[in-house]
């Protein structure tokens, strides 16, 4: 026999609830009882039928987002996991979602996951990005077979042909669609220089569409590097998808409507732009052509008497010719008178009036006074016309 406290009871009880897939994502219908509303902002309430009852904790970080105004005796389904609260010892279920009663499952499903992605974030318009106007490459996850991959193509080729559409193939319904259509968009977003992708799928129940209510789904289309257009069922089908996508197709051939220019259009456009620039160039022209008249003009009006001008110059020329003529001749003039002082005062000047210069023999110094001479020295005399010797005899 084992003996075990009962905190390990509780934590074993609690371990096998929260083990047990079926318990951790369940759906219960009931009615409302026992309603609290305590200061934290959770809601503590009774869930129960005609032959049992169940606690209840809906936490405030999920009622935030309930639209859904609880009340005693209020009919509801709502969505959680069951475990096991030891410090009570209370078997409970926690609540995630709820909803008044009258609806199906998958509806239930859907608003729930719809709720909680939406408290997330991922259907803010902020986050949403725009097509490119001109995309090169446009990538398509659908499946091979049937219309929608011709629809598409078909509209492709009519209004853009220059695009080029990379498919990536996948089942869009049944055992493995959810795996093959997040797999096909990582792939895309993989591919160099995809500029936007289409999600398609043709018609259907809600069932066959259920692949695009995946949360799987959803959050590899909000990871997509490129922008993405849902086109998923018809005009009156809205999926998870549908709200996650940066834009929304009403059908697939709408999707590739949305997604590419038509060429017609484009070529008016561009005819347009093309008459509009022409006309601008011609204006332009025009005003161009007007400043130049002006500026021709106003040349004209200020445009100087060459040939007085010319008279002036030479007048001018003639003027300083003689000025510098004159001016030199005084120059050279004054430059003679110079020189002629300068000759007279020159030693070859003062031989030439009649003085000799004396020196010793053979190149002594120069004789200035009768002591620097004694009888029978030999002296060197140059006159104006050359030299003699002479000899001191007394």
């Amino acid at each position: 026999m084992l003996i075990i406290p009962v905190s390990d009871l509780c934590a074993m009880v609690r371990e096998v609830l929260e083990s047990d897939p079926r318990l951790g994502d369940v759906w219960v219908m009931g009615e409302v009882s026992n309603l609290r509303r305590p200061s934290s902002g959770h809601i503590y309430f009774t869930l129960k039928d005609a032959y049992g009852q169940l606690r209840c904790a809906f936490f405030r970080r999920d009622n935030a987002r309930s639209r859904v105004a609880l009340d005693n005796g209020l009919q509801i389904v709502a969505h959680g996991y069951v475990s096991f609260y030891p410090a009570n010892g209370d078997l409970q279920l926690y609540v995630d979602f709820v909803h008044e009663q009258g609806v199906g499952l998958l509806h239930l499903e859907f608003e729930r996951l719809k709720e909680r992605l939406a408290a997330e974030g991922l259907f803010d318009a902020s986050r949403k990005r725009p097509l490119p106007e001109f995309p090169r490459r446009i990538g398509v996850v659908t499946s091979p077979d049937g219309a929608v991959l011709h629809d598409i193509c078909h509209v492709l080729r009519r209004r853009w042909p220059l695009v080029e559409v990379l498919l990536a193939p996948t089942q869009v319904q049944g055992d493995g669609a959810v795996d093959g259509v997040c797999r096909a968009i990582e792939n895309l977003c993989a591919v160099r220089d995809v500029d936007v992708i289409i999600v398609a799928r043709g018609g259907g129940s809600v069932e066959d569409l259920w692949t695009f209510n995946e949360e799987r789904v959803a959050r590899a289309i909000f990871a997509a590097k490129v922008p993405v257009i849902s086109a998923v069922g018809h005009e009156t089908d809205y999926t998870i998808a549908d709200f996650v996508a940066d834009v929304r197709a009403p059908t697939p051939s709408a999707a590739a409507e949305l997604v590419c220019p038509d060429r017609a259009e484009v070529a008016v456009r561009l005819q347009a732009l093309g008459d509009a620039l022409e006309r601008h160039l011609a204006e332009r022209l025009r005003a161009a052509r007007a400043d130049v008249a002006a500026l021709r003009a106003a040349l004209q009006r200020g445009r100087p008497d060459l040939a007085a001008l010319r008279g002036r110059v030479e007048g001018q020329a003639r003027w300083a010719t003689e000025y510098f003529r004159r001016a030199i001749g005084a120059r050279r003039a004054a430059l003679d008178r110079q020189a002629a002082r300068l000759q007279a005062l020159s030693p070859a000047g003062t031989l030439a009036r009649g003085y000799a210069l004396v020196r010793r023999a053979p190149a002594g110094p120069v004789v200035r006074r009768v002591a620097d001479a004694a009888p029978g020295d030999p002296l060197r005399v140059a006159v104006a016309d050359g030299e003699f010797q002479a000899t001191v005899i007394e």
